[in-house]
């Protein structure tokens, strides 16, 4: 970043006098100098219990976590913070949101207390010239982003950073917006997309949540997006709405499938997506995942 580009990057930031200073963003630059490309996760984190519980699918978190090269910092786009326009959280140590109701005191006791990062705030602000990003000071870590990594990463020692959706855009917006951020993999940092394929919880059946099965709608929409996902048909999984009614019942809403597309469209072209979990739950909850590398 050139000195013009840094002092307009700063600008954007409108209360950069109070969370950060010229120092500590120029320190980020030169912390983050050029690294082999980082890899993309795509996570379908499912239940909340997911976070306190021991099973197949935290299992292969924490493998992830141990295999990967220790990111310098990670931006999660979580299917659980949706706002008009798009933000980006900004300080320097957010809240643990415990943005659920209904269960054990367990989880709701539940603390990840890793910093924030300004610095990559500002410099995710800079690369997305689709369109205004603001500066959050106010929302934190849902547990879309907090439940999968702490598991990936417990000592609660790298920075997370969120990247909001702004549910007023189509889908392909999403897709568009999220090619921006590519430039991050080449400074350490992890973009992780946390949701889940098949999302339907109209449809769960909640006495059977981590139970591996899946109706016969959600089981043919998880194999179809499984299918084009090998296949490389980002223009087919991005135009989900034309794929059938099994599509239709599993995606109701866009919120945890849009994450899912945030990771695609950082896929390079001789990069392969290899994909784990690969599990229906309750009926209607797919924890499909991915790593692109």
């Amino acid at each position: 970043m050139n000195r013009k580009e840094f002092i307009a990057t700063i600008s954007l930031l409108p209360f950069a006098g109070n969370t950060m200073n010229l120092n500590s963003l120029y320190k980020f630059q030169q912390d983050l100098p050029e690294t082999d490309k980082m890899p993309v996760l795509f996570l379908g984190h499912g239940s909340p219990m997911n976070a306190i519980e021991e099973n197949e699918f935290v299992s292969q978190f924490r493998k992830r976590g141990k295999e990967l090269r220790k990111p310098k910092a990670i931006l999660c786009i979580s299917a659980h913070w949706e706002t008009r326009g798009t933000k980006v959280t900004a300080m320097n140590h957010p809240r643990t949101i415990h943005d659920f109701g209904g269960f054990p005191q367990a989880l709701f006791d539940v603390e990840y207390p890793a910093p924030g990062s300004p610095q990559l705030a500002a410099e995710t602000i800079k690369l997305i010239t689709k369109a205004p990003v603001e500066a959050d000071d106010h929302w934190g870590l849902d547990h879309g982003a907090w439940s999968v990594i702490k598991h990936m990463y417990p000592n609660a020692d790298i920075p997370v950073v969120q990247l909001s959706l702004d549910y007023t855009k189509p889908v392909k917006y999403h897709y568009e917006l999220a090619q921006q951020l590519a430039g991050l993999r080449n400074k350490g940092v992890l973009i992780i997309g946390s949701g889940n394929v098949v999302h339907n919880l109209r449809k769960v059946a909640w006495q059977q949540l981590n139970e591996p099965f899946g109706w016969d709608w959600a089981m043919e929409a998880n194999d179809k997006i499984r299918s084009l996902i090998l296949n490389g048909d980002h223009k087919s999984l991005i135009d989900y709405s034309n794929l059938g009614r099994s599509l239709q019942l599993s995606i109701p809403t866009p919120e945890h499938y849009l994450p899912l597309l945030y990771a695609l469209a950082l896929q390079g072209k001789n990069e392969e997506a290899e994909l784990f979990n690969d599990t229906t739950v309750g009926g209607s909850i797919s924890m499909l995942s991915l790593q692109i590398a």
